[in-house]
């Protein structure tokens, strides 16, 4: 293979020997990163850095940088500038796992060239629009998971092995408590997300989604409601659980986010639990985004209420892992952010009864370096608002409604957990316009919610801590430029 969308050089010697493989066809499954060692390497180099043939990581290009002119030219190729066709030797899943190895070498090479903010209590860093610095609130925790505020101030902390946390005026509270669900503590599963319902200062609802054990190893998201009292959890409600019959042993891809829509309503989370056939079935409740109303009642307007061997809480489907829920503080519109395998991370805005594609489409592929498909679009299913190739692990997501930091007044702030960073993106007219890295690489971020005191709160993991952003005087470096947060 070699860039003929920029390519001004021939890779003679190349071409023969990749003509003749091109002859018979290949396997499909195969490691990405095989595919370009034996295809393309000779040409472009073992990192890609350019050979006989150009590079292919510098962002240079001039017959297109989008990913259907990089998989036309090696589908077609270019004979005249040395270029062979790959058409008869990859399959088109081989095509699009080239793609996406292209794009993570490259984000890769930039990332690596990239000086990212790393913000302390005693470090301020300038971004686009704010200075800021990160204290720390509270550490002592283990694997917080969520964060949550109560009317008299105090922050609510799921941890995943199942306890509910208390800080008070920035301490830990010693003991957890009491009362609360049992919880399958494996894998992903645990004690998932905790809200507060918006008027709990006269009703008193906290609402908790966990990984909820069934039979032979079995688990499968569930939502329970109730009160704290004396430091238990009391007047408990189940206001969803699936099935036994449809739990699922794998331990991966619970969600779960909630939301709440200021019309009676609760949107929570479910992901597909590792069987991605399920995101499009809809007898089943994983893969999908749900919506009851906040006692656990079926809305009658749900698209798929009153429709046989559907699961009627269902508001949209064909979701993977859906881990970040936030409703636009204007507009009203429900945002999710979806874990995609290796490869599309996913930002969509979900609307009703809509199918987000998993597992049909997907601009990701298997972990595995194997290629899943070549299609990343189909009529019928909603394209991602914004997708993030190569993934940076996707978590939660909040827009911003404080006054501490005015610019920044209703962006989303989106939580990574791989790459550990947390960026701010400026949605106008349902686009992103704008995305930018506010800091990376002081731990994997777990959640991030617009605290009612006007800062930035942050759950992080590796080290588990909740921290928050702080607004802090401008600060100049020594070059006498600001010191800035990157954009992606």
């Amino acid at each position: 293979m070699s860039n003929a969308f920029r390519l001004t050089l021939t890779c003679g010697l190349f071409v023969s020997a990749s003509l003749a493989q091109a002859q018979a066809p290949q396997p499909s499954r195969r490691d990405v990163a095989d595919t370009y060692a034996s295809l393309c390497a000779n040409c472009h180099g073992p990192k890609l850095q350019g050979a006989l043939g150009p590079n292919l990581v510098d962002d240079t290009w001039k017959s297109g940088a989008d990913d259907e002119s990089i998989a036309r030219s090696i589908r077609e190729g270019q004979l005249a500038a040395g270029m062979p066709a790959f058409s008869g030797s990859l399959s088109p899943q081989d095509i699009r796992a080239l793609v996406i190895y292209i794009r993570e070498q490259g984000e890769e090479r930039r990332s690596q060239a990239t000086p990212f903010a790393k913000p302390a209590a005693d470090k301020a860093v300038r971004s686009e629009l704010h200075a800021f610095k990160l204290e720390t609130v509270t550490e002592g925790l283990d694997t917080p998971w969520s964060v949550a505020f109560l009317p008299d101030g105090r922050m609510l902390v799921t941890e995943k092995a199942g306890r509910l946390r208390v800080v008070e005026k920035g301490r830990l509270l010693p003991e957890p408590i009491a009362g609360t669900p049992d919880v399958w503590s494996k894998g992903q599963g645990g004690l998932l997300d905790v809200a507060v319902h918006p008027d709990s200062a006269k009703n008193g609802w906290i609402y908790l989604s966990y990984s909820d054990p069934g039979a032979n190893d079995s688990a499968m998201t569930a939502i329970v409601r109730g009160k704290l009292r004396e430091g238990r959890f009391v007047e408990q409600q189940t206001l969803f659980r699936a099935p036994a019959e449809l739990y699922r042993t794998a331990g991966v891809h619970f969600g779960s986010r909630f939301v709440f829509d200021g019309k009676g309503h609760l949107f929570f989370s479910i992901g597909e639990r590792g069987h991605k056939e399920d995101a499009q079935d809809l007898s089943r409740p994983n893969g999908k985004v749900h919506r009851i109303h906040e006692d656990g009642r079926i809305p009658k307007d749900n698209p798929f209420a009153g429709r046989e061997g559907a699961v009627a809480s269902i508001w949209s489907y064909g979701n993977r892992n859906p881990q970040g829920l936030a409703r636009h503080p204007v507009t009203g519109e429900l945002w999710e952010t979806e874990h995609g395998p290796r490869g599309g991370d996913e930002l969509n805005r979900i609307e009703p009864g809509r199918n987000y594609g998993w597992p049909v489409i997907t601009y990701g592929m298997n972990y595995d370096g194997t290629p899943m498909t070549d299609r990343t679009a189909q009529e019928g299913m909603q394209q991602p608002v914004v997708h993030w190739t190569p993934s940076i692990a996707v978590s939660a997501a909040d827009f911003y409604t404080g006054s501490r930091f005015p610019q920044w007044k209703n962006d989303l702030f989106v939580g990574a957990l791989a790459q550990q960073e947390v960026r701010r993106l400026r949605i106008e007219g349902g686009k992103v316009v704008q995305q930018e890295v506010l800091f990376k690489d002081v731990g994997r971020v777990r959640d991030v919610v617009s605290g009612p005191d006007g800062y930035l709160y942050i759950a992080f993991n590796d080290p588990d801590r909740i921290a928050r952003l702080v607004p802090a005087p401008a600060v100049k470096p020594a070059s006498g430029k600001a010191q800035g947060a990157a954009k992606p």
